[in-house]
């Protein structure tokens, strides 16, 4: 089964403290010629986070502008991120239909919650609503796409869960029931093998082949997700640093991209998306401010040509279809 691939195009991410990375800012220009570098002609994702709080008017928007990249064979995959530490979803839901409206033009896909499983760094699992705001989400921005015939698919991520129970996914399961079931377009994985537990390389094909095996059979499952709604890989990355060179990156990429490949049409998998397209600060020793195959000048790593070749040997053979002239319904309201 062919991928889709895609990468989130800026550099500056969350630091394991929870703060944003530091690094010089991102240059659009010079972004948008490594993403035409990159994939050529081949469909691409590239991948932008709006942060969403009351508490905080004015989203936060990774990188900024993410839309100005979604040009030619790109489209956007828009993370809706929820770090509202209220209870009152009125506001959020209003946010989700407007982001549907304001991305019609270029949108592909719809994460509606980033991590809500996970509290920490980058996770939206610490605010007490997040669940519900999943599952409202989803079936709200589906509702809107398809009130103005988009054929964006709409889906949520998670890390991985390894608790016997799937805690978390049974819960989405209880909460959203058969509405959330069938508005949901796919489910994505967040994971980082070898970033924050060191792995033996002779390890890392059937840890991740475990890992994806996990997700479908286990976690999926356990909300009632059928096998016919595809997995997105919606994060991975390996970081550079003491001690992690740069040949290793381009090995790990590889081996996972291909070891997704291989299980691709067995667990119905349809999207790998990398973090990220560049470094945050490659004077920065730690790995999460390495996670780029571009460092932070915008030089390329070797991880940069091997992810350029399997694109071009993986990719889907043809375009992302356009999307319906909205313009004139864009502001209408549900």
């Amino acid at each position: 089964m062919a991928l889709l691939f895609g990468i989130y195009p800026g550099g500056l991410s969350g630091a394991a403290d929870g703060s944003v990375t530091d690094g010089p800012a991102e240059q659009p220009a010079r972004i948008n010629a490594a993403l035409d570098a990159l994939h050529g002609e081949h469909p691409f994702l590239v991948r932008g986070y709006l942060h969403y709080s009351d508490a905080a008017p004015g989203a936060v928007q990774a990188p900024p502008n993410p839309a100005q990249y979604a040009t030619g064979s790109r489209r956007l995959d828009l993370v809706l991120c929820f770090r509202e530490p209220g209870l009152d979803l009125s506001g959020w839901l209003d946010f989700v239909r407007a982001q549907v409206r304001q991305h019609a033009a270029c949108l592909a896909t719809l994460q509606i919650t980033e991590e809500a499983n996970h509290a920490g760094p980058g996770g939206d699992g610490g605010f007490p609503a997040a669940r519900q705001a999943l599952v409202e989400g989803v079936i709200a921005a589906k509702r809107e796409a398809n009130r103005l015939g988009l054929a964006a698919r709409v889906g949520c991520n998670s890390t991985l869960a390894f608790d016997p129970a799937q805690e978390f996914w049974t819960d989405l399961g209880r909460r959203g029931g058969d509405e959330f079931r069938s508005a949901l377009d796919y489910a994505g994985l967040d994971f980082f093998p070898d970033v924050f537990q060191p792995i033996p390389a002779e390890r890392l094909p059937g840890i991740v082949e475990g890992a994806i095996k996990l997700f479908r059979h286990q976690s999926l499952a356990a909300a009632g997700i059928e096998e016919s709604v595809p997995i997105h890989i919606t994060e991975h990355g390996w970081g550079t640093g003491v001690d992690r060179p740069y040949s290793r990156q381009a090995e790990v990429l590889e081996t996972v991209v291909r070891t997704i490949d291989g299980h691709s049409e067995e667990l119905n998998i349809t999207t790998y998306e990398h973090f990220a397209l560049r470094d945050a600060n490659t004077r920065h020793d730690h790995p999460l401010f390495q996670l780029g195959i571009l460092d932070s000048d915008y030089r390329p790593k070797p991880a940069a040509t091997t992810y350029r070749d399997l694109i071009n040997e993986l990719s889907l053979s043809f375009n992302l279809p356009d999307p319906p002239n909205v313009a004139a319904d864009s502001t209408a309201a549900s």
